[in-house]
């Protein structure tokens, strides 16, 4: 476990990180605290002076000149302008400072989460990446605010020791034991709130976790009825962060008065001695109204320089889980571009695997071999068809294709290149993939299907065309304008992977993977769909993971995958014959059916 002193330096250190980022705002911000501290110092000279110069000779004759009350009025407007405008320099420096750490480092963080791999993704749970990029964030650079104060009232403090020495040395005694003793409660606060806060800190991203998966999985919960359990895990995990933080409102309300009384109590003590020393000749009432002024203000710079570091413990863990995503390893290398670039490839692509071997990292770091020395090429402008049980690997050989994945031995190739050697967006221009699981946003049917980028409306309807999507999207009210709903909720799942199918189509991409793509459309769409694609003039080699024995039957040649390798390849009709258990497979639902009539007749 940390202790105080490491958890310390290592806050400080996330400060100098801070001020380094962002050295203008924080420069602002700490010369208006610095202004704000000399002038509270200076306010309480005024007072003194005035009291001794205007009230107490007011009180003595009845009578005090224009001219001294004029000067004691601009002396105290004077003070307080200035105090007032080191308050906005302050305050205005550091919420400057803090929001474009915050803006800075989402944008890192987000970047991040782009350049790692898919199974680093899918080793954290979304709810904790959601974390990562905005409550860790912001509690990372939590003590941002109070930053500029604690260095304004540092100095503060230091001016205010020397007065209360050089106004009274005896009375500045009763100061500097009332001091430590603010600096203890402090110290001890501090301690007590170090682990309530990283739990807190814990706990919000559970809580934030546990929320996503249940709006993300509205569906299944609704369906399989369950809502109430889901309630019940969201309000265990929610009353476990609320009772983190009654805890953590518990310690502050027994400190907080604490903090509040012992300056009050010094105040009492020093009014009790001061009243002794003015009537003894020792001390001006100016003087004794600009010690108490003083004295009630030793106790503000000590609380706030207190807040500071009870914000370090929560800005180390935020940090902490931040740094975790900014140094996480994994990211794909990309050569730099070559000089004058590569000339665009025209024509459909050549993709090939090379000896692939593949292997995901399970929870507990064992490896899990997916693919063992797969060879094969997708010839120009065929259709290919990756046919296997489930588990065989061809979704990861599609995910290999583009890229979103490197395969620990081997190579995967386009138009004969090791994809690793082509600069970063070589793949994405070439290759296009459709998943069976679409996504679609809360937009229109004009941006799902271009993404933002400049295609015609005639490129988008020739797309929608090859996708059999032109018929449902022109009786939709708004046509390509219309708002689909969130992931697409007011269109039928079929409806949804015809979309995605046009989103890739509109690029023309030169290699197109379609990872059972068609599933929820029905099986003459679905041959529409894919005839279509044979006759169309497309620039594309297409690669199919395919299910349906209609869908197989159309592709040039067929890759049969099983236990992560390739065990046969070849026509439809030249597998039906040759290997037996490429049959089983295509032909198993075609056998259900007649299995379930003669069950039923012999009952």
């Amino acid at each position: 476990m940390r202790t105080d002193s490491a958890i310390v330096r290592k806050g400080l250190r996330i400060l100098g990180m801070a001020i380094r980022t962002r050295p203008r705002p924080f420069a602002v911000s700490i010369v208006g605290a610095c202004l704000y501290g000399g002038m509270t110092v200076a306010a309480s000279v005024v007072i003194g002076r005035v009291t001794d110069r205007v009230i107490v000779p007011a009180f003595s004759t009845g009578a005090v000149g224009r001219g001294t009350l004029a000067l004691a009025a601009a002396a105290i407007l004077g003070v307080a302008v200035f105090k007032a405008v080191g308050i906005v320099l302050r305050r205005v420096g550091a919420s400057i400072m803090q929001y474009q750490l915050h803006a800075e480092f989402r944008r890192r963080v987000t970047r991040r989460y782009l350049r790692l791999p898919l199974s680093w993704h899918s080793a954290h749970p979304t709810g904790e990446l959601l974390s990562n990029a905005n409550a860790d964030v912001e509690a990372a650079f939590a003590p941002i605010a109070p930053l500029p104060m604690s260095a304004g009232v540092a100095l503060m403090l230091l001016i205010t020791g020397v007065l209360l020495v050089t106004t009274d040395p005896f009375l500045a005694l009763i100061g500097f034991a009332v001091g430590p003793a603010i600096g203890l409660v402090n110290w001890r606060y501090n301690r007590r709130v170090q682990g309530p806060t990283t739990r807190a800190q814990q706990l919000r991203a559970e809580v934030s976790g546990i929320a996503h998966e249940s709006f993300d999985g509205a569906l299944v919960v609704k369906t399989l009825g369950r809502e109430r359990q889901e309630t019940d895990r969201f309000r265990a995990s929610s009353e476990a962060l609320r009772d983190q933080l009654v805890r953590l409102g518990r310690l502050r309300a027994v400190f907080d008065p604490l903090l509040e009384a012992l300056p009050q109590l010094g105040v009492l003590a020093v009014l009790l001695v001061g009243t002794w020393r003015v009537a003894a000749g020792q001390l001006t009432q100016g003087g004794l109204v600009q010690f108490a002024y003083l004295f009630l203000q030793l106790a503000f710079p000590i609380r706030i320089i207190g807040y500071l570091l009870a914000e370090l413990p929560r800005s180390v863990v935020g940090w902490e889980r931040v740094e975790r995503v900014l140094s996480a390893t994994g990211e794909a290398a990309y050569p730099d571009p070559a000089p004058g670039g590569h000339a665009a490839a025209t024509g459909p692509a050549h993709a090939a695997l090379d000896d692939v071997t593949f292997r995901y990292t399970l929870d507990h770091g064992e490896l899990h071999e997916v693919l063992r020395s797969v060879a094969f090429a997708a010839e120009p402008g065929r259709i290919l068809a990756l046919v296997g049980a489930t588990g065989a690997g061809k979704s990861t050989i599609a995910s290999l294709l583009v890229r979103l994945a490197d395969p620990d031995e081997g190579a995967v190739r386009l138009d004969g290149r090791d994809v690793r050697t082509l600069p970063r967006g070589a793949v994405a221009r070439e290759a296009a993939i459709v998943f069976q699981h679409t996504f679609l946003f809360d937009d229109t049917v004009r941006a799902n299907v271009t993404l933002g980028a400049p295609f015609d409306e005639e490129d988008i309807w020739a797309a929608l065309d090859l996708a059999q999507a032109r018929g449902f999207v022109e009786a939709l009210p708004a046509g390509l304008d219309t708002v689909i709903g969130e992931r697409g909720t007011s269109l039928s799942g079929g409806q949804r992977q015809r979309l995605a199918l046009a989103r890739a189509l509109v690029r023309r991409p030169r290699l197109l993977i379609l990872d059972d793509a068609t599933s929820s459309v029905d099986t003459a769409v679905e041959s529409a769909i894919l005839d279509g694609l044979r006759r169309a003039a497309l620039p594309s080699t297409i690669v199919v993971v395919a299910y349906r024995r209609a869908t197989i039957a159309l592709a040039d040649e067929i890759v049969f995958l099983a236990g992560g390798q390739v065990r046969a390849r070849g026509r439809h009709a030249e597998l039906l014959e040759s290997h037996p258990a490429y049959a089983r497979l295509v032909t198993a639902y075609d056998e259900e059916p007649a299995g379930a009539e003669a069950a039923e007749l012999a009952s």
